[in-house]
């Protein structure tokens, strides 16, 4: 048989054919999603660890994952979260202790730690149809949450409300008690931080009002977006951070939810100015048009009344000190929608196909530099960037072997905000 296989230059000695198979070039990059919250809230049903949760989970799973039904007013904070947020990365705080109740040689103890586990209550019957199993149902306030069959702990395992150990017994209802939180500090909020660092989010939310803990979110997204490159949105309330990473909203805290949301789920060409509120609560802004001005003069986000309608005045951050580096555009929480993509779309495509994989050559830089064209190519089409020409980039050696260096020219589009005509009557 001729020999035959793949090659990387032509030093073949037998004969044969050596055939590789290559893909057509095509780019590799994509835009990035959105969407994603990374909030720290006690619900009392916690793990110690961060709890992925999409839209769906929470309409339909809420109750196992949280502790909570969708329709709980606890839960209410997220429902206005998720009015724009795809995902949320939750995180309970710190385990405290998980309510248990021993009844006979049974051992009944919550899947997760904290008060909510008081209100689990189980119980176990034979079942009619299978010799040697047991119906076990457990009840959350009462209301059933799961009923299964299984003929003993083991094989019961853990339904996502309780664990059971030692050997099955009938009984009518017991119910689980002794749960206890641990109390959200500064060090629970720092853990929740060292957490989220690790994950991929696009905003991260404190709501509550201790001034050392909202200097520490700042700082926190200030490092990650100016060391790391890692470019998320902080939404505080009523903090002058002055930086173009953290949205300082001012009008009732409670928009705080709907204003994250909306922030992490808003598209890189799209604006949240004038956008209508559609949650739950019941809220009064201050609609002077001298407050108004002073907000935004102020780097504030802020809330106006249209006829009965609760809208977003401006989608901007709290960036006020404007400089020949950063100009008003840096304002526009659009316009750093649209360089934030950029910045982490970029660092992906370099990282994940160029890094340690391409030479630093010319043809290796034009390579990388058709990639960043064809990018650029989609968020123009998505009317994202304008006035956008090939010439606009260029891909350099640096000073080591293995530098590149990157020179990028974009001019954002960001909507609509300000009509000024003039009507000429003869």
């Amino acid at each position: 048989m001729a020999a035959g296989g793949t090659f990387v230059t032509e030093n073949k000695v037998l004969p044969g054919a050596y055939i590789n198979f290559v893909s057509k070039a095509r780019a590799l990059g994509s835009i990035g999603e959105r969407g994603v919250v990374a909030f720290c809230y006690d619900t009392g049903w916690g793990s110690g660890e961060l709890v992925s949760v999409s839209a769906s989970e929470f309409q339909t799973d809420s109750l196992r994952i949280l502790g909570y039904s969708y329709t709980d007013e606890k839960m209410l904070p997220l429902r206005e979260l998720f009015i724009g947020a795809e995902k949320v990365l939750l995180y309970t705080g710190q385990a405290g202790k998980a309510a248990s109740v021993t009844e006979k040689e049974m051992t009944v103890t919550a899947a997760k730690a904290g008060t909510r586990g008081n209100s689990l209550s189980i119980s176990v019957e034979s079942d009619a149809d299978s010799e040697g199993a047991y119906v076990i149902k457990t009840y959350m306030d009462g209301t059933l949450a799961d009923s299964r069959t299984a003929a003993s702990a083991e094989e019961f395992g853990d339904n996502g409300f309780i664990k059971i150990e030692g050997t099955l017994s009938e009984t009518a209802g017991v119910s689980l008690s002794g749960g206890s939180d641990t109390a959200f500090t500064g060090a629970t909020y720092s853990e929740f931080l060292k957490l989220i660092e690790e994950e991929s989010f696009t905003v991260v939310l404190y709501d509550g009002d201790e001034n050392e803990t909202k200097g520490l979110f700042a700082a926190f997204t200030k490092r990650l977006r100016d060391e790391e490159g890692y470019k998320i949105t902080c939404v505080l309330h009523d903090k002058a951070a002055d930086y173009e990473g953290v949205i300082n909203l001012t009008s009732p805290k409670e928009l705080i939810y709907f204003t994250a949301g909306a922030t992490a789920g808003a598209e890189i060409n799209e604006s949240l100015t004038n956008m209508a509120y559609t949650g739950e609560y019941n809220v009064n802004v201050n609609s002077t048009k001298a407050r108004l001005r002073a907000a935004a003069a102020g780097g504030e986000f802020v809330f106006y009344n249209d006829f009965g309608t609760v809208r977003v005045l401006r989608d901007i951050n709290s960036l006020v000190s404007i400089s020949a580096d950063k100009n008003s555009d840096f304002q526009n929480n659009q316009v750093i929608r649209v360089l934030d993509s950029i910045g982490n779309d970029v660092a992906v495509i370099f990282n994940s196909y160029y890094l340690g994989k391409v030479q630093n050559d010319e043809l290796g830089r034009d390579i990388f530099r058709s990639e960043i064209i064809e990018y650029c190519g989609k968020l123009r089409s998505m009317r994202a960037i304008e006035n956008f020409s090939s010439d606009d980039i260029t891909v350099a050696k640096g000073k080591e072997k293995g530098d590149v260096i990157v020179s990028f020219l974009v001019e954002p589009v960001a909507a609509m905000e300000k009509l000024y005509m003039t009507c000429i009557v003869e």
